[in-house]
Order: C-alpha cells, then structure tokens, then sequence
C-alpha cells in the first residue's frame, strides 16, 4: 500500500501539459512551449570552462557536506556586493538545486500540524514540501489589482499559535511582481521565520528587488544557479540559515545527501565570479520578450492592470474564456498548438488565470501569441 504521506502529494500540472506537449510532438505536431519557466539559453562560457577544468583535475570527489568552502565564500562576497548584508560560510549549505534546500529547512523547522503562510497563488510545489514534512499549509490571497502584493495585515490575520514561518517568492513565480521594500520589512517584524524562495533574484527589468536578508537574519534564504545563470540542468543551489540552524541542516544533507555534484560547483564559482556580461545579456533579451509579450497579450484582449517587472512569467486573467483554467490549457495545446501553463496550478486563487513564459525566443513567443489568435477569436 503507497504511503499516506505520498498520497496527498498533488500532480505538477504545467509538467502535465508539458508531457502532452511532447506526445503531440512525437507525433509529428509542432508545439510551441511557453508553458515552462526553463531558459532557453546556453551555460555561459565561463560555466563550461570551469567544468571541464574541474573534470580534467580530477575534481570528482565528495566536498564538505556544507559545500566547498570557495563557493560558500563567493555566496556570502555575492550577496554582500548585491545587497550589503554580511553572511559567513559557515551559514550557508550547497544543495544540487533548490528543491532539497527547501526539504530540508522545512524538515530542520517544522513538527506535525506546524503551519506555514503563503501566498496564493504560489509556486505550485510549495504545498507539497510542507505538507511532506509534516506542516499544514495557510494561505493568503493576493490579487491582480494590487500586483500579486503580499498584504501584512492578511498575513498578521492569518497567523495563529502554530505558525512556524511564513513564506515569501520575491520575484515571483507565477506572477512575475515584486514586493516592494516597505511590505517586505512589514513582513519581516513578525515573529515566526521568514522563508524566502530569492531563486527569481537578478531578473529584474524595473525597480530593484531585495534580500529578505535586509531586514531580518531571522530567515532561511533559498537561491540558486538555474534561473539566472540558465544552469538549470546542472541542480545547483544553497540555502542561507540562521546560525542555530546550521549544524542540523548539515546533519540532514549529510544523511540524505551527502554533499552537492563537487564539478558543479566550481562552475558555481565561476557563475558568481565570472558571468556578469552574460547575464546581463540574457537580461535584456528577457526584457525585450516581456514588452513584447504584454503589448501582444494586451492586443489579444487580455488585461494586465499591473505589468509584472521579474521573473519570465506573466500570470494573466483568462475569466472571460472559462472559469476552468486546466480544461483552458488543454483547449488552447490541442487547438493552437501552444503549451501555457493552467493558473489552478498555483492555488485557488489562481483559477481562471493563465501563466505565459517568456523563456523562449522572440520568435517563437511570437509565433505562439500569433497561433493563439485566431483561437480566441473562435471562443
């Protein structure tokens, strides 16, 4: 018999569209994909360099089960460069991505019934990790009219005796917006801990986002390579605890996982240290297909009252087409042939929104919103 823990996790829709997607593929049909939230670029060069020189030497063996001590180190230089807040290695764990830095904070905090506050709509698999470990999830609606703004006061309303922390995505993935710094030192003064997912950090085309580190050292930070440095493939990521947290979330990546893949994190140095000119690149290509997508979707008939300044979503109301966004989803891949990702995906108040990535190529961003035209002129 599954076990009841494994039961209750939920499907990962958009990976449902997307595994239709490549079915209608293999069948000869062309898709075009803005359903994913995966870069379409190439590791920069300096990244492939460091790899290959870490193969040649021989750089093949378990590291520290906090990380090599160089890359901690270029972390802690990076976010005191980026946002003047001062970190030691010892505070931060190397992770083969994201996903088990978040394992393990929830598993290093939370006790069964414990809950956590998101927002809603989230990133979908949030809910899955704190349910795993044994927490209850609690969420706080955020709506377009305000830019996805997480609210303090709903927060403050929301929290009860068994609040263990609460959980902020700055920027934000699906809706694309930031925080603004008030809101985010509002959240930061309430007592639980902050968990605040920075893995969107550095794709930002207006305004300036911040380290939750700014306000607080009362915080589990998670970040990473795959985003920004399209270093999605390679699972690189850490996660920034404070300091009474460090020696049990070294047990649990000790038991669980040993230590990061040791070649890929000297390409995370090289990442930090080296890759400036390429993300800055890639940087404005993402912001040429954001204009490009808004004026286009606005032009479709879709409203977009806050224009959404980080990450490579737009997280669009669909209402006037149907009230079920996954039926919407399947509608639009089987007809137009273009793969979005259904907003129910990310929480109820997500239903009757449609997530678009821009993390593809202009052309074929284009091509997409041309193919969903005619579409929604037959709806």
């Amino acid at each position: 018999m599954i076990s009841k823990r494994a039961r209750q996790i939920t499907p990962f829709l958009v990976m449902d569209v997307l595994e239709k997607a490549d079915e209608m593929e293999r069948q000869g049909i062309d898709v075009v994909h803005l359903e994913v939230g995966e870069p379409d670029f190439d590791i920069p060069l300096c990244v492939k360099t460091a790899v290959e020189k870490a193969l040649a030497d021989g750089r093949t063996y378990y590291t520290h089960s906090l990380g090599d001590i160089r890359l901690r180190q270029a972390i802690c230089d990076h976010y005191k460069n980026r946002y003047g807040v001062t970190v030691t290695p010892s505070r931060v764990i190397v992770t083969s991505g994201t996903s088990p830095a978040m394992m393990m904070a929830f598993a290093a905090l939370l006790d069964p019934g414990d809950e956590v506050i998101i927002s809603d709509p989230h990133y979908a698999c949030y809910p899955n990790f704190i349910t795993f470990a044994g927490g209850q999830p609690v969420t706080v609606p955020v709506y377009e009219a305000d830019g996805f703004q997480y609210s303090p006061e709903a927060i403050a309303a929301a929290m009860t005796e068994r609040t263990k922390a609460i959980f902020i995505n700055s920027p934000s993935n699906p809706t694309g917006t930031l925080l603004s710094r008030e809101r985010m030192a509002a959240i930061a003064r309430f007592e639980p801990y902050i968990i605040s997912d920075e893995v969107y950090h550095g794709l930002v085309y207006e305004g300036r986002e911040h380290s939750i580190l700014e306000f607080t050292d009362n915080a589990f930070v998670l970040n990473g390579f795959s985003k920004l440095y399209a270093m999605t493939g390679l699972r690189l990521g850490y996660l920034i605890v404070p300091e009474p947290f460090v020696r049990t979330v070294q047990i649990l990546h000790q038991n669980f996982m040993i230590s990061a893949n040791s070649v890929v994190q000297f390409a995370g140095i090289a990442a930090l240290e080296q890759a400036g000119d390429d993300v800055a690149r890639m940087k404005a290509i993402y912001n040429e297909r954001r204009l490009y997508m808004i004026r286009r979707l606005r032009e479709l008939g879709f409203t977009i009252p806050v224009e959404p300044t980080g990450a490579f979503y737009l997280f669009v109301n669909a209402g006037h087409l149907s009230s079920d966004s996954y039926s919407l989803a399947f509608d639009i891949l089987e007809k137009a042939r273009v793969g979005v990702a259904p907003g129910i995906d990310f929480g109820k108040n997500g239903e009757g929104f449609l997530r678009f990535s821009y993390a593809n190529s202009l052309e074929n961003i284009a091509e997409g919103l041309n193919r969903l035209e005619p579409y929604l002129e037959r709806r």
